[in-house]
């Protein structure tokens, strides 16, 4: 079992806490939270060890798992690199790309793994079809979610939209061409609802959408490939494969027939894969511990999170321009 310790105890943080509790890869060591209020309060609740400093937390520990503000992300995980631990970043995976880089570097110099959190990749309906998405060459995605001033410190690029990003960059294998976007600010001060058009070198194309001021929740992506169409509910954790083939000389009674201008038949029909419910949290922290323990590649690498944020600013930068 791996020592850990979570640095950020507030919402989240406390999902974490509790999940790496229960986890049986982990032997949670305690936590670190700045607010001695609130530090205090989680410790008396739930009986975790509180410690009263970030270094004194890294010394402790085997892995840091970082859950504080974006803001402070760079500085928590140098001082746990610089110590030789394993980093778990909550996304983004730090304010600035070049903060991002620079973990990068850290990490590879000290040898030790990070992973960011881009809990999507592990949410079961995306599981369940990632490996039947090959080669989209349209995408859209619509994540909306109803107002919580939670999440506002941040433009909606980040708070929202980046999970969309990550998912996309993990299936599409091309270079981003160009970005076009809009974002309109409604309740804060950054945009509240955005929208970006993401052009790949392959010819695909992602038109992605958010919002944190909708009437209802949704997270829904679409992707559409030759001879298939892909769905994937992240909300509800249900999934939709669609797909055709050549149509067969004699068709049976309920077989579902296209026929084109130009006399080509397909028959459509559905290869829908079992969803295997899981904890996405969990499932991306003990994912975390194995590649640790099996010195393997985690799921979510340091350079997939900093593509994300790269990819995010640029279409931040659009709303200015």
């Amino acid at each position: 079992m791996l020592k850990v310790g979570v640095l950020g105890a507030g919402h989240l943080g406390k999902i974490h806490l509790r999940l790496l509790n229960q986890s049986e890869k982990y032997e949670l060591i305690g936590f670190y939270d700045p607010n001695a209020e609130n530090a205090e309060k989680v410790a008396q609740e739930f009986g975790y060890t509180k410690f009263d400093s970030i270094t004194a937390l890294i010394n402790a520990v085997d892995v840091v798992d970082i859950v504080t503000p974006t803001l402070s992300h760079f500085e928590c995980a140098k001082e746990a690199i610089e110590n030789g631990k394993h980093v778990f970043l909550e996304k983004p995976i730090a304010n600035t790309v070049e903060e991002a880089n620079e973990i990068i570097v850290l990490a590879n110099k000290y040898q030790v793994k990070g992973q960011v959190g881009h809990v999507e990749r592990f949410n079961p309906a995306f599981k369940a079809v990632k490996d039947k998405i090959e080669n989209p060459m349209f995408i859209e995605t619509h994540r909306l979610a109803e107002f919580n001033p939670r999440g506002t410190d941040v433009p909606v690029v980040l708070d929202l939209m980046i999970h969309d990003i990550d998912a996309i960059l993990s299936v599409v294998k091309s270079k981003v061409k160009n970005i076009s976007a809009s974002g309109v600010s409604v309740i804060s001060d950054s945009p509240d609802i955005a929208n970006a058009r993401i052009e790949f070198e392959n010819g695909c194309v992602a038109n992605v959408t958010s919002s944190r001021i909708s009437m209802k929740n949704m997270r829904k992506a679409r992707f559409f490939q030759k001879d298939a169409y892909i769905s994937v509910d992240y909300l509800d954790k249900v999934c939709e494969v669609v797909k055709m083939k050549d149509a067969p000389e004699i068709p049976g009674d309920f077989d579902m027939i296209l026929q084109n201008a130009e006399g080509v038949k397909k028959q459509i029909y559905y290869d829908n894969p079992s969803v295997v419910q899981n904890n996405a949290i969990l499932d991306e922290l003990e994912t975390f511990a194995d590649a640790i323990n099996n010195n393997t590649t985690p799921i979510v690498t340091l350079e997939d999170g900093t593509e994300a944020l790269r990819i995010a600013h640029q279409i931040i930068n659009c709303f200015s321009n």
